[in-house]
Protein backbone atom coordinates (compact mmCIF):
# COMPACT_ATOMS: atom_id res chain seq x y z
CA UNK A 1 0.00 0.00 0.00
CA UNK A 2 1.10 3.47 -1.06
CA UNK A 3 2.47 5.66 2.19
CA UNK A 4 1.08 8.39 -0.17
CA UNK A 5 -2.54 7.31 0.03
CA UNK A 6 -5.27 9.20 -0.66
CA UNK A 7 -8.49 8.36 -0.84
CA UNK A 8 -11.56 10.24 -2.65
CA UNK A 9 -13.70 12.29 -0.14
CA UNK A 10 -17.44 12.76 -0.61
CA UNK A 11 -20.60 14.30 1.73
CA UNK A 12 -22.37 11.09 3.26
CA UNK A 13 -25.82 12.22 2.25
CA UNK A 14 -27.32 15.01 3.96
CA UNK A 15 -25.57 13.79 7.58
CA UNK A 16 -23.07 16.41 7.22
CA UNK A 17 -20.10 14.23 7.51
CA UNK A 18 -17.75 14.52 4.48
CA UNK A 19 -16.85 10.54 4.37
CA UNK A 20 -14.14 8.95 2.40
CA UNK A 21 -15.48 7.04 0.01
CA UNK A 22 -13.90 4.04 1.11
CA UNK A 23 -16.05 2.83 5.04
CA UNK A 24 -13.87 0.11 6.65
CA UNK A 25 -16.46 -2.87 7.28
CA UNK A 26 -15.45 -3.89 10.46
CA UNK A 27 -17.16 -7.72 9.68
CA UNK A 28 -13.80 -7.93 9.16
CA UNK A 29 -12.77 -7.83 12.87
CA UNK A 30 -15.61 -10.35 13.93
CA UNK A 31 -13.37 -13.43 14.29
CA UNK A 32 -9.54 -11.28 15.18
CA UNK A 33 -7.60 -11.75 18.29
CA UNK A 34 -6.86 -8.02 19.70
CA UNK A 35 -3.97 -7.82 18.51
CA UNK A 36 -4.68 -8.36 14.63
CA UNK A 37 -7.27 -6.27 15.05
CA UNK A 38 -4.87 -3.40 16.56
CA UNK A 39 -2.72 -4.16 13.06
CA UNK A 40 -5.72 -3.87 11.05
CA UNK A 41 -7.23 -0.83 12.80
CA UNK A 42 -3.56 0.88 12.52
CA UNK A 43 -3.59 0.36 8.59
CA UNK A 44 -7.26 1.94 8.57
CA UNK A 45 -6.37 4.66 10.22
CA UNK A 46 -2.71 5.25 7.96
CA UNK A 47 -5.06 4.98 4.74
CA UNK A 48 -7.39 8.30 6.52
CA UNK A 49 -10.41 6.01 6.73
CA UNK A 50 -12.93 8.46 8.96
CA UNK A 51 -15.73 5.84 8.50
CA UNK A 52 -16.28 2.40 10.32
CA UNK A 53 -19.45 0.39 9.92
CA UNK A 54 -20.42 -2.63 12.22
CA UNK A 55 -22.71 -4.58 13.58
CA UNK A 56 -23.62 -6.29 16.67
CA UNK A 57 -23.96 -9.78 15.03
CA UNK A 58 -20.39 -9.39 13.58
CA UNK A 59 -19.27 -12.02 16.21
CA UNK A 60 -16.64 -9.97 18.39
CA UNK A 61 -16.08 -6.74 16.19
CA UNK A 62 -17.61 -4.34 18.06
CA UNK A 63 -15.62 -5.43 21.56
CA UNK A 64 -12.37 -5.55 19.16
CA UNK A 65 -13.03 -1.76 18.41
CA UNK A 66 -13.38 -0.45 21.71
CA UNK A 67 -9.09 0.09 22.28
CA UNK A 68 -9.17 1.53 18.84
CA UNK A 69 -12.22 4.35 19.84
CA UNK A 70 -10.70 4.90 23.01
CA UNK A 71 -8.01 6.83 21.57
CA UNK A 72 -9.58 7.90 17.77
CA UNK A 73 -13.59 8.38 18.84
CA UNK A 74 -13.53 11.62 17.42
CA UNK A 75 -12.17 11.14 13.91
CA UNK A 76 -14.68 8.65 13.19
CA UNK A 77 -18.26 8.19 11.62
CA UNK A 78 -19.06 5.36 13.70
CA UNK A 79 -22.01 3.35 12.37
CA UNK A 80 -23.39 -0.38 14.26
CA UNK A 81 -26.38 -2.11 13.27
CA UNK A 82 -29.32 -4.17 15.00
CA UNK A 83 -31.00 -7.51 13.05
CA UNK A 84 -33.77 -6.98 16.01
CA UNK A 85 -37.50 -5.84 14.56
CA UNK A 86 -39.56 -5.23 18.00
CA UNK A 87 -38.94 -1.62 19.86
CA UNK A 88 -37.38 -3.15 23.18
CA UNK A 89 -35.38 -5.58 21.51
CA UNK A 90 -33.62 -3.35 18.78
CA UNK A 91 -32.62 -0.73 21.86
CA UNK A 92 -31.62 -3.51 23.91
CA UNK A 93 -28.90 -4.05 21.26
CA UNK A 94 -28.14 -0.11 20.22
CA UNK A 95 -27.37 -0.14 24.23
CA UNK A 96 -25.59 -3.11 24.29
CA UNK A 97 -23.64 -2.15 21.61
CA UNK A 98 -22.16 1.02 23.03
CA UNK A 99 -21.36 -0.90 26.40
CA UNK A 100 -19.38 -3.38 23.92
CA UNK A 101 -17.04 -0.79 22.30
CA UNK A 102 -17.02 1.91 24.88
CA UNK A 103 -18.74 4.83 23.20
CA UNK A 104 -21.67 7.02 24.76
CA UNK A 105 -23.27 7.21 21.12
CA UNK A 106 -22.86 5.74 17.68
CA UNK A 107 -23.25 8.07 14.43
CA UNK A 108 -25.31 5.89 13.29
CA UNK A 109 -27.78 2.84 13.73
CA UNK A 110 -28.90 0.45 11.05
CA UNK A 111 -31.72 -2.28 11.01
CA UNK A 112 -29.81 -4.78 9.32
CA UNK A 113 -31.17 -7.05 6.34
CA UNK A 114 -34.43 -5.58 6.42
CA UNK A 115 -35.60 -7.14 3.04
CA UNK A 116 -38.47 -10.04 4.78
CA UNK A 117 -41.97 -8.86 3.94
CA UNK A 118 -43.09 -10.04 8.03
CA UNK A 119 -39.91 -8.62 9.17
CA UNK A 120 -40.80 -5.11 7.60
CA UNK A 121 -43.72 -4.99 8.88
CA UNK A 122 -42.93 -5.82 12.37
CA UNK A 123 -39.94 -3.28 12.06
CA UNK A 124 -41.85 -0.32 11.25
CA UNK A 125 -45.53 -1.15 13.51
CA UNK A 126 -46.06 0.81 16.69
CA UNK A 127 -43.93 -0.87 19.28
CA UNK A 128 -41.41 -1.69 16.15
CA UNK A 129 -37.68 -1.20 15.82
CA UNK A 130 -37.99 1.57 13.72
CA UNK A 131 -40.43 3.51 15.94
CA UNK A 132 -37.73 2.65 19.45
CA UNK A 133 -35.00 4.04 17.24
CA UNK A 134 -36.35 7.41 16.18
CA UNK A 135 -36.89 7.27 20.43
CA UNK A 136 -33.20 6.70 20.58
CA UNK A 137 -32.21 9.19 18.31
CA UNK A 138 -33.86 11.51 20.19
CA UNK A 139 -31.89 10.98 23.08
CA UNK A 140 -28.75 11.13 21.51
CA UNK A 141 -27.71 7.38 21.20
CA UNK A 142 -27.86 7.78 17.62
CA UNK A 143 -27.15 10.99 15.21
CA UNK A 144 -28.87 9.10 12.14
CA UNK A 145 -30.83 6.57 11.12
CA UNK A 146 -30.15 3.88 8.29
CA UNK A 147 -31.20 0.49 6.62
CA UNK A 148 -29.04 -2.74 5.31
CA UNK A 149 -29.71 -5.17 2.78
CA UNK A 150 -28.54 -7.82 0.57
CA UNK A 151 -30.52 -9.86 -2.37
CA UNK A 152 -32.28 -9.93 -5.31
CA UNK A 153 -35.57 -7.55 -3.67
CA UNK A 154 -33.14 -5.40 -1.47
CA UNK A 155 -33.30 -2.36 -3.83
CA UNK A 156 -37.26 -2.07 -4.05
CA UNK A 157 -37.63 -2.56 -0.34
CA UNK A 158 -35.41 -0.06 0.47
CA UNK A 159 -37.38 2.60 -1.66
CA UNK A 160 -40.36 1.09 0.07
CA UNK A 161 -38.03 1.94 3.13
CA UNK A 162 -37.31 5.57 2.05
CA UNK A 163 -41.27 5.94 1.29
CA UNK A 164 -42.24 5.14 4.83
CA UNK A 165 -39.22 6.49 6.74
CA UNK A 166 -36.76 9.60 6.36
CA UNK A 167 -33.35 7.35 6.52
CA UNK A 168 -30.12 9.14 6.56
CA UNK A 169 -28.73 6.12 4.51
CA UNK A 170 -29.03 2.78 2.43
CA UNK A 171 -26.40 0.05 2.18
CA UNK A 172 -26.42 -2.78 -0.74
CA UNK A 173 -24.82 -5.08 -2.80
CA UNK A 174 -23.43 -3.18 -6.07
CA UNK A 175 -21.36 -5.53 -8.40
CA UNK A 176 -21.54 -6.31 -12.35
CA UNK A 177 -22.80 -10.04 -11.97
CA UNK A 178 -25.73 -8.27 -9.54
CA UNK A 179 -26.57 -5.83 -12.12
CA UNK A 180 -26.28 -8.21 -14.44
CA UNK A 181 -30.11 -9.14 -13.70
CA UNK A 182 -32.08 -6.36 -15.37
CA UNK A 183 -34.64 -6.36 -12.86
CA UNK A 184 -32.16 -5.56 -9.99
CA UNK A 185 -30.06 -3.49 -12.26
CA UNK A 186 -33.73 -1.09 -12.83
CA UNK A 187 -34.65 -1.24 -9.23
CA UNK A 188 -31.28 -0.41 -8.45
CA UNK A 189 -31.15 2.64 -10.54
CA UNK A 190 -34.71 3.93 -9.57
CA UNK A 191 -33.16 3.60 -5.86
CA UNK A 192 -29.95 5.88 -6.45
CA UNK A 193 -32.58 8.53 -8.13
CA UNK A 194 -34.72 8.46 -5.02
CA UNK A 195 -31.94 8.60 -2.60
CA UNK A 196 -30.15 11.85 -4.77
CA UNK A 197 -33.49 13.62 -4.60
CA UNK A 198 -33.92 13.00 -0.91
CA UNK A 199 -30.27 13.48 -0.08
CA UNK A 200 -29.61 9.95 1.28
CA UNK A 201 -26.20 8.04 1.06
CA UNK A 202 -26.23 5.08 -0.72
CA UNK A 203 -23.21 2.51 0.59
CA UNK A 204 -22.36 -0.49 -1.16
CA UNK A 205 -21.20 -4.44 -0.56
CA UNK A 206 -19.31 -7.13 -1.94
CA UNK A 207 -17.75 -5.07 -4.43
CA UNK A 208 -15.40 -7.45 -4.67
CA UNK A 209 -17.37 -10.60 -4.72
CA UNK A 210 -16.46 -13.23 -7.21
CA UNK A 211 -18.94 -15.91 -6.31
CA UNK A 212 -20.77 -18.26 -3.65
CA UNK A 213 -18.14 -20.63 -1.70
CA UNK A 214 -18.52 -23.77 -3.30
CA UNK A 215 -18.03 -25.56 0.06
CA UNK A 216 -19.28 -22.85 3.04
CA UNK A 217 -18.51 -25.74 5.76
CA UNK A 218 -15.20 -24.58 6.04
CA UNK A 219 -13.94 -21.51 8.09
CA UNK A 220 -13.60 -18.72 5.39
CA UNK A 221 -12.53 -14.80 6.33
CA UNK A 222 -15.61 -13.38 3.89
CA UNK A 223 -19.04 -14.92 3.60
CA UNK A 224 -18.45 -14.55 -0.24
CA UNK A 225 -14.98 -15.89 -2.23
CA UNK A 226 -13.37 -12.81 -3.05
CA UNK A 227 -11.55 -11.49 -5.93
CA UNK A 228 -7.73 -11.73 -4.98
CA UNK A 229 -6.13 -10.42 -8.16
CA UNK A 230 -5.27 -6.69 -8.08
CA UNK A 231 -6.12 -6.11 -11.64
CA UNK A 232 -9.83 -7.71 -11.48
CA UNK A 233 -10.05 -5.80 -8.15
CA UNK A 234 -9.10 -2.44 -9.75
CA UNK A 235 -12.07 -2.86 -12.31
CA UNK A 236 -14.35 -3.93 -9.49
CA UNK A 237 -13.26 -1.01 -7.35
CA UNK A 238 -13.67 1.55 -9.95
CA UNK A 239 -17.02 0.20 -11.22
CA UNK A 240 -18.23 1.65 -7.73
CA UNK A 241 -16.26 4.54 -7.20
CA UNK A 242 -16.05 5.21 -10.93
CA UNK A 243 -20.38 6.94 -10.40
CA UNK A 244 -20.15 9.98 -7.84
CA UNK A 245 -22.88 8.76 -5.62
CA UNK A 246 -21.26 5.29 -4.21
CA UNK A 247 -19.64 4.53 -1.17
CA UNK A 248 -17.46 1.38 -0.92
CA UNK A 249 -17.78 -0.84 2.07
CA UNK A 250 -14.97 -3.17 2.26
CA UNK A 251 -14.48 -6.55 2.42
CA UNK A 252 -14.71 -8.72 5.40
CA UNK A 253 -11.33 -10.35 4.15
CA UNK A 254 -8.83 -7.63 5.56
CA UNK A 255 -6.17 -9.06 4.05
CA UNK A 256 -7.34 -7.60 0.86
CA UNK A 257 -7.50 -4.01 2.66
CA UNK A 258 -4.11 -2.93 0.52
CA UNK A 259 -5.20 -3.66 -2.75
CA UNK A 260 -8.57 -2.19 -2.59
CA UNK A 261 -7.51 0.68 -1.20
CA UNK A 262 -4.82 1.48 -3.59
CA UNK A 263 -7.32 0.75 -6.33
CA UNK A 264 -9.54 3.21 -4.38
CA UNK A 265 -6.73 6.13 -3.96
CA UNK A 266 -6.73 5.58 -8.25
CA UNK A 267 -10.01 5.74 -8.95
CA UNK A 268 -11.56 8.53 -11.23
CA UNK A 269 -14.86 9.89 -11.19
CA UNK A 270 -16.59 8.87 -14.70
CA UNK A 271 -13.84 6.32 -14.71
CA UNK A 272 -16.24 3.70 -14.73
CA UNK A 273 -15.20 0.38 -16.89
CA UNK A 274 -17.73 -0.76 -19.03
CA UNK A 275 -20.04 -3.56 -19.22
CA UNK A 276 -17.68 -5.68 -21.78
CA UNK A 277 -14.41 -5.43 -19.41
CA UNK A 278 -16.51 -6.62 -16.82
CA UNK A 279 -17.90 -9.70 -18.79
CA UNK A 280 -14.32 -10.36 -19.39
CA UNK A 281 -13.67 -10.50 -15.85
CA UNK A 282 -16.70 -12.75 -15.34
CA UNK A 283 -15.59 -14.73 -17.95
CA UNK A 284 -12.14 -15.41 -17.38
CA UNK A 285 -12.34 -15.52 -13.33
CA UNK A 286 -15.84 -17.70 -13.73
CA UNK A 287 -17.96 -15.69 -11.48
CA UNK A 288 -21.17 -15.97 -10.39
CA UNK A 289 -23.99 -13.67 -8.78
CA UNK A 290 -24.12 -14.42 -5.44
CA UNK A 291 -27.77 -14.70 -5.90
CA UNK A 292 -30.25 -15.57 -8.22
CA UNK A 293 -34.24 -16.38 -9.42
CA UNK A 294 -33.83 -19.40 -7.04
CA UNK A 295 -32.06 -17.75 -4.26
CA UNK A 296 -33.15 -14.82 -4.42
CA UNK A 297 -32.09 -13.33 -0.57
CA UNK A 298 -30.22 -15.64 1.24
CA UNK A 299 -26.64 -16.54 0.96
Amino acid sequence: MSSTLTLPIAPFGSTGHDSTRVIFGAAALGGMSQERADATMATVHAAGINHIDTAASYGASEDRLAPFLADHRDEYFLATKTGERSGAAARAQLETSLVRMGVDHVDMIQLHNLVDPDDWSTAFAPGGAVEALAAARDEGLTRFIGVTGHGLDVAARHQQSLDAFAFDAVLLPYNHTMRAFPEYRADVETLLASCAERGVAVQTIKSIARRNWADRTVGHFSWYEPLTDADPIDRAVRYVLGRSDLFLNTSSDARLLPLLLDSAARAELGDVPTDAEMDADVAALDMAPLFDEANRNEI
